[in-house]
């Protein structure tokens, strides 16, 4: 899977992209529980596909590639 594996928690890294897709947010690197916590609150994210399509994180990435 590449650069990809690097960037999930263990027991993700052999699973398939598509599973990765609707794993819970926790799955990636450097996210925790509390954090997952926190951004299903905040947001209503509860996956790594909610996550990346999030509109308000979307539109921030924009405005930071627009600023480079």
């Amino acid at each position: 899977m590449g650069l990809i594996d690097a960037k999930l928690d263990k027991e993700y890294e052999e699973k398939p992209i598509g599973d990765l897709a609707d794993a819970p947010v926790s799955a990636l690197q450097g996210v925790s529980d509390d954090d997952a916590k926190h951004l299903k609150e905040a947001f209503n994210i509860t996956t790594v596909r909610d996550l990346g399509t999030n509109k308000y994180f979307l539109w921030a990435q924009a405005i930071a590639r627009l600023a480079d």
